[in-house]
């Protein structure tokens, strides 16, 4: 296959990056010469790039997660950016042919590289709705009068559709096809499903895309995670449009995406997105990422994707020997239940009190190590007892990777620390009841309320914020308790964990928000008919 492959691989420049380096002209660039302005410890490009500035290197066991940067991209997507950014282009031009020959290798009538995913669903959403119309595409997201509705099957609201609410419009969420019936009307603008094991059946991807289809309204899959089929299985079973993250299964730069599909309804999504001056102007492809993303594209069809397995497998293979050295230690390998994320993972188990180690220990202790070792998950602690797991995914680890891994689990499973034994437990805490609660979020302190009930050592009751709530659910050990929530809007759950020292009718200490950060919290008991919470001084941020 001819294309973009063969010209990366012919530089035409006499430079190369091995004799930067042993030339000393990248350190030069960067200042490392001590001149004027220059800092104090010089950025090292190479081996220890990361170290240089202080941030650790991860072994990735977990998958491509955007919080650990993805994947990996592959030797010839580096290639094709570092090309990409030695000339200037037109970026219309540059994307009409990107979107060309990526049509060509995966059989869709059009497509446009974008900025992750979430990008390709809010450019789907704005073209959709806005077209080409300048006028309207400057309205965005002030949808008066335009078609304003995405409907979502239940099964497919996600955190991710926020990309879809950012343009202005609004989720219907349905059912069955007899509420989505009932709910598509003048003001619908397009159906999306979430690929996944659900969207089968009755109510699966087929039958939501003929009705649509009925009433003239596109639908668009979000198949993030998932790697490319082709022909393309969701543009087959009816899919106007479908959206790729480039930065994991196909390895190419971690802040692209893909958007294949209907020929007009991607040349609309483009007009909605930068360069040109619309409401996706702030989610800019540069020349880099749309040539990084072609070259991953084009690697799709070339990689051996049944070597990448049984390499996965040989992988899993090799730590499963090593931590079945410890007496009780069983391992089994689970397959993927559907596209996404497709890599095999290996299930590490044992009895955490007769090991006196427990999951989620072992998932921390692994983080905090150097080498730092990200697994897929751990379950079990001292206080439930019982069974313990960790999970170790291959599809992101690199050729040495295992080695490690393997002898670190090992290590840890093989010497579980000393546990100091009591017999005398500290009498709980007594919390039950209302409590009036301020949350220091950064640059907006909030007023929540917990009410709760306790079982000895057991707690249960709710958590409401300013629009949201949940059930919760904890301990208390002494004067330390422990309260944790999840909380639902639109299609995101978020979670609030909160542990606090109990000092009379008053409780302060953290919550961790997961990805939003930890912070402060304070919490009385609730006075009825009494004075509201003070307030507690802000901080400066």
């Amino acid at each position: 296959m001819s294309g973009l492959l063969e010209v990366i691989r012919d530089s035409r420049t006499g430079l190369t990056r091995r004799g930067l380096f042993q030339g000393g002209g990248l350190a030069a660039l960067l200042g490392a010469g001590g001149g004027a302005g220059s800092a104090s410890a010089a950025l090292e490009v190479g081996p220890g790039l990361y170290e240089s500035i202080g941030v650790k290197p991860v072994i990735n066991c977990k998958g491509t997660f955007t919080i650990i940067s993805g994947s990996l991209v592959l030797p010839e997507v580096r290639q094709a950016m570092a090309e990409a950014s030695k000339h200037f282009v037109h970026i219309d031009e540059l994307m009409d042919a990107v979107g060309a020959r990526i049509a060509e290798i995966t059989g869709a009538e059009s497509a446009i590289v974008t900025t992750g995913c979430a990008a390709a669903l809010a450019h789907a959403t704005a073209g959709v709705i806005a077209g080409g119309d300048p006028e309207k595409i400057q309205r965005l997201p002030d949808l008066d009068g335009l078609p304003n509705e995405v409907i979502a099957p239940d099964y497919s609201r996600n955190v991710y559709d926020h990309a879809i609410r950012m343009v202005g419009a609004r989720m219907i969420t349905v059912r069955s096809l007899e509420e989505m019936a009932a709910a598509i009307g003048p003001r619908t603008a397009m159906v999306m499903v979430l690929a996944s094991p659900s969207d089968t059946g009755e109510f699966g991807l087929e039958p939501i895309a003929r009705l649509a289809h009925e009433h003239g309204v596109p639908v668009l899959v979000d198949a993030a995670a998932e790697g490319l089929t082709i022909p393309n299985i969701h543009l087959q079973r009816g899919a106007d449009l479908v959206a790729y993250s480039g930065g994991k299964a196909l390895r190419g730069p971690q802040s692209a995406g893909l958007l294949m599909g209907r020929k007009d309804l991607v040349r609309a999504a483009w007009t909605n997105s930068a360069p040109h001056h619309a409401a996706g102007r702030a989610m800019k492809v540069g020349k880099e990422d749309a040539m990084g993303m072609l070259a991953a594209v084009e690697m799709w069809v070339r990689r051996d994707h049944d070597a990448e397995w049984k390499t996965w497998m040989a992988w899993l293979e090799e730590i499963a020997q090593s931590v079945q050295r410890v007496d009780g230690v069983t391992t089994e390998v689970l397959q993927p239940a559907g596209l996404s994320n497709y890599s095999p993972r290996l299930e590490i188990s044992w009895d955490g009190d007769r090991l006196g180690l427990y999951g989620t220990e072992v998932e921390k202790d692994l983080w905090r190590q150097d080498p730092r070792i990200v697994l897929a998950r751990g379950s079990g602690t001292q206080r439930e007892g019982g069974r313990s797991t960790v999970s170790v995914m291959p599809w992101q680890m690199s050729p040495g990777d295992a080695a490690v891994v393997a002898e670190a689990l090992y290590r840890k499973l093989a010497n579980p620390p000393a546990r100091p034994h009591s017999d005398a437990a500290e009498a709980p805490s007594q919390v039950a009841g209302a409590w009036d609660v301020q949350i220091d979020f950064v640059g907006s302190p909030a007023r929540h309320s917990f009410y709760i009930e306790q079982f000895a050592d057991n707690l249960r009751g709710s958590h409401r914020g300013d629009r949201t709530g949940g059930d919760m659910t904890g301990w208390v050990e002494g004067d330390h308790v422990h309260l944790s929530s999840r909380h639902r809007w639109e299609g995101a759950v978020f979670g609030f964990s909160f542990d606090g020292t109990v000092r009379g009718d008053r409780i302060e200490g953290e919550v961790d928000l997961g990805e939003y950060f930890t912070t402060e919290f304070s919490a009385v008991r609730h006075e009825y008919g009494g004075p509201a919470l003070p307030s507690r001084p802000q901080k400066n941020i």
